[in-house]
């Protein structure tokens, strides 16, 4: 036969807390570094959609549509 541990309840109760915690620490790793994954895609995006900004401007006979203009009915 195997021996088996019976933990005092309050150990129990602290085992769980700490569980919680832990559990609670994984999920706000995962978040943060998710949040860190999309400041980083934004950074690309944004260098991307400066070089194109810059590529329009320096094309002086292209021009762009405004969209400030109402549409026509």
């Amino acid at each position: 036969m195997t021996n088996r541990v019976s933990y005092a309840p309050q150990d129990f109760q602290k085992m769980c807390k700490q569980a919680e915690r832990d559990h609670e620490t994984r999920k706000l790793v995962f978040l943060i570094d998710r949040v860190k994954r999309q400041i980083a895609e934004r950074g690309q995006i944004s260098e991307v959609s400066k070089l194109q900004q810059s590529a329009v401007n320096s094309d002086s006979g292209i021009r762009l549509p405004s969209r400030s203009v109402p549409l026509e009915r």
